[in-house]
């Protein structure tokens, strides 16, 4: 029997195998999909009450496109495509050193790569599951216990359950991934910057771009997603050391930014005045995850919470889903999980590195150190002005991906 997804079931005469996953953000949702597919009983937790809204706009580029296009939800997330008009570069005065196609920037195809909020596609996937997956929202594991024949959760609920494989899908900060490997500090490579996102009215007329401002070290953005009331703000600095002491803390975080932008010009000092007052701040620092493995026993992890790749390349929800797409169909295709696990990291190891080896370029296109590169990147620019949008970098779609295995 062929399903209206091209997806080959077949009758099962022993018990559906069961994973849980956890994160209910992208490359969970994804994940969830493509096992309920093959015949997995899923549950996903989620320590959020609900699916999560809002959140800065995300690109799907290249074989990721290919995996929404298999999941068949393509046509809504080109309708609900954000289509930015231009990039416009700003100096440390405020002055326009040039206003590009966006995808003269970021090697994006047009026609081709999306550019959606990220609640969009996260509402997306999140329908696409929920009538045949279980979400434990406003839960989360606090224990895992391997075992020969499958994982002993403990939720921090207090709920108690069995499940024959665990997926983490958690994030950069992935709890699953430290209570499987150790601290992430072994794992996490730190690039130089930290980074506050928040939204502010948008009174400045934008719509359809991002007006970008740079000094040595400093970025300042404004992005105007459609003709949205509200405005994605964006303040980067860079920072040799991360700033441990304010991860946790949102009091030092404000201060901290407004020390790094203190005498910025532009419409600086008001986001940053504004973001004292944000209720809907994020503060991070940019960096990502490598590590020699991503799964141990019967325990997985996908997504950024194994190859955080970093906004500086612009592939993070793309890897998200074609890492979900790679391990469910290596899920499918073997039985056993060990030699599942095994396709699954040496299938997908290859494009994980070349893009994450796209933060070298992205951080010199956007966020230049010292005044000498930044000036050398302005010249960039404004030769880029009369130029047709690049090609698309061979990173996106370097992974060709296989026919989704029929169900064991």
């Amino acid at each position: 029997m062929t399903t209206p997804h091209g997806l080959t079931t077949q009758v099962r005469t022993h018990a559906k195998r069961t994973v849980l996953i956890s994160g209910a953000s992208i490359s969970g949702p994804a994940l969830a999909y493509w096992l309920r597919r093959s015949g997995f009983a899923v549950t996903v937790v989620e320590k959020a009450g609900a699916p999560r809204a809002g959140g800065y706009p995300i690109d799907i580029r290249g074989t990721a496109t290919e995996v929404v296009r298999r999941m068949g939800i393509l046509p809504r997330l080109r309708d609900a495509h954000i289509g930015s008009r231009r990039c416009t570069f700003l100096d440390a005065d405020g002055g326009t050193i040039a206003s590009l196609d966006p995808r003269v920037v970021d090697g994006g195809v047009a026609g081709q790569d999306l550019e959606v909020r990220r609640g969009d596609l996260a509402a997306l996937l999140h329908a696409e599951v929920r009538d045949d997956v279980e979400f434990l929202f406003d839960d989360s594991i606090d224990t895992l216990d391997q075992y020969e024949r499958g994982v002993d959760v403990t939720f921090r609920s207090g709920r108690q359950r069995t499940f024959d494989l665990v997926v983490g899908a958690d994030g950069v900060h992935s709890s699953t991934r430290e209570s499987l490997f150790g601290p992430e500090g072994q794992f996490h490579r730190y690039l130089g910057y930290c980074f506050a996102v928040f939204t502010v009215p948008n009174t400045f007329g934008l719509s359809h771009e991002l007006m970008l401002w740079n000094s040595p070290g400093r970025a300042a953005a404004l992005y105007a997603v459609g003709d949205a009331a509200d405005l994605h703000a964006f303040l980067n600095f860079h920072r040799p050391e991360p700033p441990s002491d304010a991860l946790r803390d949102p009091g030092a975080q404000r201060d901290l930014v407004g020390a790094a932008f203190a005498g910025a010009g532009w419409e600086v000092p008001g986001m940053v005045d504004a973001l004292r007052g944000a209720d809907d701040l994020f503060f991070d620092t940019a960096g990502q995850i490598r590590m020699p493995r991503w799964t141990r026993g019967r325990v997985a992890l996908v997504g950024d919470a194994a190859y955080a790749p970093s906004f500086l390349t612009g592939q993070g929800t793309s890897l998200a889903l074609a890492g979900a797409y790679v391990l469910a169909n290596s899920l499918a295709t073997h039985r056993d999980h060990t030699a599942a696990f095994a396709a699954y990291e040496r299938d997908l190891r290859a494009f994980v590195a070349m893009n994450q080896a796209l933060v070298d370029s992205g951080a010199a296109t956007l966020f230049p150190t010292t005044a000498r590169a930044l000036e050398q990147r302005d010249t960039r620019l404004r030769g880029l002005r009369t130029l047709p949008s690049a090609p698309a970098r061979p990173a996106h779609s370097a992974l060709v991906l296989p026919p989704f295995a029929p169900a064991l």
